[in-house]
């Protein structure tokens, strides 16, 4: 399988038992360890939203330069979740291979995501008052907490259907770069393998539970100090994003990416394993 594929990379098939035994490591990871390290990927996705609200927020860049470069350091986040090591909601639906191939049951796949997510939430806010607190908006003349204020606006203001597609087109892309990632044996190849994934769905404009987590808290806090008007940025438009995009997440990532790897990869091996059900 190598030889067919010419690089030292995992090949699709070492990849896809890599994450299924990372499923099962996941899922029976004691819950300190792992609310610690969904506090930290929440606080990392955040570090990948701040570095991509500075570059959005130059007024000098074309659309597309703008967009694209925002995209590119926005892969700081994933960057620093695939090799600091970190629980990342978004990237764990993958765990759904593991389910499929019945190493892992649905509550305890459901016990993970939970302790993920909120954990990721926590961190990602976290974040979010450390960076109100240290007056970064003040930057560029206040441009950048104009930026935050504009990001935060029309993501809580977006249509429940617009929110739920575009969750579920980011985490496609997200769960296709933490795949690549995975099969990458160095350093620069995971980084290589997340930068253009996530540069496409954060240029294209998709929605990410885990960084909304962070981008729409830095925008509430920043509304009053900004002449932008943000009706709908408050706590109860936050939770109006969360639900469709985290839904359209789940989809994008479990069903898109980890069920159709399993479909290729893994059928059939839970009944040669352990039997019929």
């Amino acid at each position: 399988m190598q030889a067919l594929y010419g690089s030292d990379a995992f090949s699709p098939r070492e990849i896809a038992e890599k994450i299924g035994a990372g499923g099962v490591a996941k899922a029976r990871l004691p819950f300190l360890p792992t609310a610690i390290f969904g506090v930290c990927a929440g606080g990392f996705i955040g570090l990948g939203g701040l570095f991509s609200n500075l570059v959005l927020s130059d007024p000098s860049l074309g659309f597309a330069a703008s967009r694209v470069l925002g995209g590119v350091v926005f892969s700081l986040g994933l960057i620093l979740v695939v090799v600091a090591g970190a629980e990342l909601f978004t990237g764990n639906n993958l765990m759904v291979m593991a389910w499929a191939d019945r190493r892992i049951s649905l509550r305890e796949l459901l016990r993970s995501w939970i302790i993920v997510y909120i954990s990721n939430a926590i961190g990602a806010i976290g974040l979010a008052l450390l960076v109100y607190l240290s007056h970064h908006g003040d930057m560029n003349g206040g441009a950048v907490a104009l930026q935050y204020v504009k990001t935060g606006a029309a993501k809580t203001a977006m249509p429940f259907g617009e929110a739920f597609f575009k969750g579920v087109l980011c985490n496609l892309l997200v769960c296709l770069a933490v795949w690549l990632g995975i099969g990458g044996r160095s350093v620069t190849d995971k980084v290589l393998a997340v930068v253009f994934p996530i540069s496409a769905f954060v240029a294209a404009g998709f929605e990410h539970c885990v960084a909304n987590m962070y981008l729409i808290p830095v925008g509430i806090l920043l509304r009053d100090s900004v002449p932008y008007a943000a009706p709908a940025l408050d706590w109860t438009g936050l939770l109006h994003n969360l639900l469709p995009v985290t839904l359209g997440n789940i989809v994008g990532g479990s069903v898109l990416v980890a069920l159709v790897y399993y479909a290729i990869y893994r059928r059939g091996e839970a009944e040669r394993r352990d039997g019929p059900r």
